[in-house]
């Protein structure tokens, strides 16, 4: 993904996510430290439209909820026959929208754990 794809997504779809979630915008933004996210056109959007954000360092699962969210939908996806990429692609897309809101605010609200975990683990890896 490129960093216009990207910022589409978040122009498009952040909003949005939050309300569903029932933050508003009283919520954290994360993300880690692809290249895609610390450009300038996105750092820029995001100092306008995302207030509190929570930069991480880049492959920390321990403090990367999105992580713990795979497992959810590859047990979707495994459901399906895929036979092709394109079907993969269509089941994905299909899938990903059935994610409960509540899996998705549980892992959000495991994020102060997290944290405490981490800094207990003086940044050593944790049982997230």
């Amino acid at each position: 993904m490129h960093k216009m794809a990207f910022l589409n997504i978040l122009q498009n779809n952040l909003k949005e996510s939050a309300d569903k979630l029932g933050l508003g915008s009283n919520f954290i933004f994360q993300q880690d430290n692809d290249p895609k996210h610390t450009v300038f056109v996105v750092k820029e959007w995001l100092l306008y439209h995302c207030r509190n954000q929570l930069n991480t360092p880049p492959q920390f699962p321990d403090l990367n909820v999105i992580e713990n969210l795979w497992p959810h939908l590859e047990r979707a996806v495994q459901k399906h026959q895929i036979t092709s990429k394109e079907q993969l692609k269509s089941v994905l897309q299909e899938e990903w929208p059935n994610i409960a809101p509540e899996t998705t605010r549980h892992l959000v609200e495991s994020m102060p754990r997290r944290l405490e975990a981490v800094i207990s683990a003086k940044g050593y890896a944790t049982k997230y």
